[in-house]
């Protein structure tokens, strides 16, 4: 690798990893960079992977105030996550390649639709924090934080789209950050700044599982793993401390176009 390709490949790490803090979809910056210096898409998905974890705990690390209220949902709905990203990571090793390379292009245009959906998304959210917020419950009293519901429905649906959400991000994980985010925010009673920070938490172990199936498969290019991992690091913190600042139409616009760009990419 030449070192105008390095410096590329880890400012397409830092890019990627403040974009992940603020609304997941990164791999949309790093996949085609790989794809571009002439990485196999599995090979390049595997790397990409390993090389966004770092960045995704980091983006945590900075919620880690929002995330004092929901820490009584990290351990159940880590182990969900756990158990998708491991299924989608096999999914992954266990396909014909050829399977992978037809089915990322529209992997890659869904992740698409969730990013020009999402603020619809957040919109929703908002709406309905206000509502668990100020309306009463059945009984007259305030709503809680109780994410269980009646006969504990709503639980039991969260933590089943929350697996599904963690095999698409095992096999490959574009936009994983705004699906868990509106799963969230449907699911759990919590404000836009918390739901955040639980989908950073949730978003990283999905990677690290998938990251580690990979590496015990041998299918990482670890060169440019580290240099994605350097700059997501520093992405993500800054992204966690400043990002909030950032137009968020912006952020949408420049990666709907990195997306397209890898589907026309990887179609001809």
């Amino acid at each position: 690798m030449q070192w105008i390709d390095a410096v590329q490949m880890t400012a397409a790490g830092a890019a990627a990893g403040a974009i992940n803090a603020l609304v997941g979809s990164g791999t949309l910056v790093t996949f085609p960079v790989l794809l571009a210096l002439g990485y196999p898409p599995v090979v390049a998905n595997a790397s990409n992977a390993v090389g966004l974890v770092p960045g995704s705990f980091a983006a945590a690390y900075g919620y880690r105030a929002e995330l004092r209220s929901q820490r009584h949902l990290l351990l159940p709905l880590a182990a969900a996550v756990l158990a998708g990203g491991v299924t989608g990571a096999l999914l992954l090793l266990i396909l014909p390649a050829e399977a992978f390379r037809l089915a990322v292009p529209i992997l890659i245009a869904l992740a698409l639709l969730l990013i020009v959906c999402q603020p619809w998304l957040v919109r929703a959210l908002n709406r309905r924090a206000t509502t668990v917020t100020t309306g009463p419950s059945a009984t007259g009293a305030p709503v809680s934080g109780d994410v269980r519901g009646r006969g504990g429905r709503p639980a039991v649906a969260l933590i089943a789209g929350v697996f599904a959400a963690g095999v698409y991000g095992g096999y490959f994980g574009a936009a994983l950050g705004v699906l868990l985010l509106g799963l969230l925010g449907t699911l759990v009673t919590a404000d836009l700044q918390q739901a955040n920070g639980l989908k950073n938490i949730l978003a990283g172990a999905a990677n690290s599982v998938a990251a580690l199936v990979f590496v015990v498969a041998g299918v990482v290019a670890w060169l440019p793993a580290l240099l994605i991992g350097v700059g997501a690091v520093v992405g993500g913190m800054l992204a966690a401390r400043y990002g909030r600042r950032l137009p968020a139409a912006a952020l949408r616009a420049v990666i709907v176009v990195v997306g397209l760009t890898a589907i026309v990419q990887m179609v001809v």
